[in-house]
């Protein structure tokens, strides 16, 4: 089969728009929710339909909140608030505290700050530059520098609480909650408010699905997409999109893999809203000798909603020129940026040495959908199927170069 060909099949697969209507039904899937058990439901029977799928599962911390309320005592005011994912709890009567606006937040001005026992607001920023400041290291500067919660304020009104999580995974932390822009606001004053976040740490594994097909030869490359989210909305730039064209792109190399130099291998991991533990504990658990077997890993996490396309490429310097090469035997354009974002799966592969790529739409472009990312905003109401359709046949055309190429072209990569 020709690269023409291949691509053709991708152009013609009716079923990239059902897969991604079927995940947003599902809903937002938070890990270890009804709505997480039906979306991997719904991958392990389209899996099904292309080949034998295993299941290896893999633990994580999982925690459950049980109430989340942040009350502006002054007024009595309910606001809205998403809890971050693993947070820390209060006690059981809340937590009356004084708030503290440090704008961005960056870990440098809050360090400068008085904290004081106060709860720290800072604001949530766009994820994907090379500017962005993530969450969790503002959150673990507030944490460090005494403050008594954290509030993480998403900047566009009209969206609601921003989610996202709190990194802490059973370990030792302060209570962490997104809210609005409106809250923000409101709070900026310097507001007491009663904080109440009623959280339990337990034990919880994830299902892994893993569909191989093997090449000519005992080497892999792992094509990844990570099905949780978040309660609000119905993840489906993050990361419905990238689970549907994982899908799409394994049905088309299943009747030619056999003749290429490797072979692929579909994994869809859990947890990775949870600071990419699935990922991390799958890969980890793996004999040497498996992982070894890995050529290379393209991560597909929200691939539509952006004006482009850009491969992270972890630091790998040879790995850029090589996917830029292979898209523009295509015909088609692709950034890349080079140094290492730990923002999702790839960067566990890339931890192990492995040559990783993230496949991901909108970078350096705050004004794209992918803004609504962790918000209720984030449905497939606001993901042009024709825009999913051209991200799947661009991700095709590096898949296309990863399985074809000469063995000695990846490996140059490492």
């Amino acid at each position: 089969m020709s690269l023409e060909a291949f691509l053709g099949r991708l152009a013609a697969d009716r079923l990239l728009a059902q897969d991604f209507a079927a995940i947003c039904e599902a809903g937002g899937r938070l890990q270890g929710s009804d709505s997480a058990a039906r979306g991997f439901a719904v991958l392990a029977g389209r899996m099904a339909a292309i080949g034998e799928v295993r299941d290896e599962p893999v633990p994580y911390a999982g925690w459950t909140c049980h109430e989340a309320r942040v009350t502006d005592l002054a007024s009595g005011r309910e606001l809205a608030c998403a809890p971050l994912l693993g947070a820390a709890s209060t006690p059981r009567e809340g937590l009356a505290v004084e708030t503290l606006d440090l704008g961005r937040g960056a870990p440098e001005q809050v360090a400068a700050a008085e904290v004081g026992g106060r709860a720290v607001l800072a604001r949530h920023e766009y994820p994907f530059a090379a500017w962005t400041v993530h969450r969790r290291a503002k959150l673990a500067a507030a944490t460090a520098a005494g403050a008594a919660a954290f509030l993480i304020v998403q900047p566009e009104p009209g969206v609601g609480p921003v989610s996202g999580s709190s990194g802490r995974a059973g370990g030792e932390g302060i209570p962490a909650l997104g809210i609005s822009a409106e809250a923000g606001a409101l709070l900026a004053e310097g507001r007491r408010l009663r904080i109440t976040l009623l959280g339990e740490d337990h034990a919880a594994t994830t299902p892994t699905l893993v569909l191989d097909l093997p090449g000519r030869g005992p080497d892999r490359v792992v094509l990844s997409a990570h099905l949780d989210g978040h309660p609000l909305g119905e993840s489906a730039i993050d990361n419905g999109t990238g689970l549907a064209a994982a899908l799409s792109l394994a049905r088309a190399a299943a009747p030619f893999v056999e003749g290429c130099p490797r072979g692929l291998t579909l994994c869809i991991f859990g947890a990775e809203e949870w600071a990419l533990a699935g990922s991390r504990a799958w890969l980890a658990a793996l004999p040497a000798e498996r992982r070894a077997r890995m050529a290379l890993n393209l991560n597909l996490d929200s691939i539509a909603g952006g004006p482009s396309l850009t491969a992270l490429t972890s630091g790998f310097a040879a790995l850029g020129p090589f996917l830029r090469g292979a898209a523009a035997k295509a015909g088609l354009p692709l950034r890349t940026h080079l140094p290492l974002m730990t923002n999702s799966d790839h960067a566990n592969f890339a931890a192990h040495g492995i040559p990783a790529a993230r496949l991901v739409a909108g970078f350096d472009a705050p004004d794209s959908a992918l803004r609504f990312l962790l918000t209720a905003a984030d449905t497939r109401a606001i993901v042009p199927v024709q825009e999913l359709k051209a991200a799947t046949i661009a991700a095709g055309a590096l898949l296309w170069g990863a399985l074809t190429a000469p063995a000695e072209a990846l490996a140059a990569l490492r």
